[in-house]
């Protein structure tokens, strides 16, 4: 039986959906920040961690019931390759968690706050290929063993969890081979809740082919998988998604997708329209099919999360 709290479902007791927040990269660039660099939004933690908080803040603003913290690229490897030592890499990526929780308690003290509940902080964990930073988070080829899976994983998401987070956010995982690592991970914390969410190449597999329906059934039976479902997809692919996932579980789905465009990993750039609205206006139908987490990925931001908001809670 477990004895920790689970955000989610106490949210989902009193309100149709949990709304997300949005992209944190797009808001730290808009802020100035340079995220060319391998360590990605992580970098900023080491440069000016303060800009994270604010664009916490802004998202509470907007209506986010959830702020997913800085922590996707944030490893133990990759902050050592700057020169940290181990003990100072743990250190910054507790400071994830306790940037979104004071922006957090700040929001929820000093202003208003009606129809909605206290927001949670989610530890975003990401694939073993974002700390890679060669593409392959999108493809889950990796092409390591379960060990070391697990000795890249375990450390972060201890710190993650000592540092007071609410849930585990898996998320962007595009390895069915991890997703299973991540999911055995989380039992060795019998008290915290997780979430799983894929990448996927299509609306029937994720990124390394596996089907989403054996993805999404496997993990029915592990209590502490909060929800499942995908993020950094198209919207176009939500719908037909969200209703291979319902067909497998009744845990909350979970969707959150980037924004329309698409992301070239080789030239790390953004091609195509950004469709600003879709996320807000594809929310009634991915609730319809079974989604009760809803929020933005890439390219979104707290403005689309505010008509979210208005949508479901105005």
């Amino acid at each position: 039986m477990l004895q920790k709290h689970n955000p989610i479902n106490a949210i989902l007791e009193d309100f149709n959906i949990v709304i997300l927040d949005g992209a944190l990269a797009t808001e730290l660039e808009k802020y100035g920040c340079d995220l060319n660099d391998p360590l990605w939004s992580a970098r900023v933690l080491l440069e000016n961690p303060e800009l994270i908080y604010q664009v916490h803040l802004d998202y509470f603003r907007a209506g986010a019931d959830c702020g997913i913290t800085s922590s996707y690229q944030a490893t133990i490897e990759g902050l050592k390759s700057r020169g940290l030592n181990e003990e100072e890499a743990v250190e910054l990526i507790k400071k994830t968690v306790l940037l979104a929780r004071k922006a957090r308690d700040d929001f929820w003290e000093r202003e208003a706050h009606l129809n909605r509940p206290k927001p949670f902080i989610a530890a975003s964990v990401g694939p073993y290929g974002a700390y890679l930073a060669d593409g392959s988070e999108y493809r889950g080829d990796y092409h390591v063993s379960d060990e070391m899976l697990i000795a890249f994983h375990r450390p972060r998401i201890e710190a993650l969890i000592s540092a007071g987070a609410d849930i585990v956010a898996f998320e962007t995982i595009p390895s069915f081979q991890e997703a299973k690592v991540l999911g055995s991970l989380i039992q060795e914390f019998p008290d915290t809740h997780a979430w799983l969410s894929f990448t996927i190449q299509n609306e029937e597999k994720i990124s390394d082919g596996t089907a989403l329906k054996e993805c999404s059934r496997y993990f029915e039976e592990n209590e502490q998988i909060a929800a499942i479902g995908i993020n950094c997809a198209s919207p176009s692919f939500v719908t037909r998604a969200v209703k291979e996932i319902a067909g497998q579980t009744d845990k909350p789905i979970i969707v959150y997708p980037n924004s329309g465009e698409v992301y070239e990993s080789n030239s790390k750039t953004w091609q195509g329209n950004e469709t600003y609205d879709e996320i807000v206006d594809g929310s009634k139908e991915w609730f319809q099919a079974g989604a009760r987490l809803i929020g933005g990925c890439c390219r979104t931001s707290p403005e689309e999360i505010e008509r979210l908001y208005g949508k479901w809670r105005g």
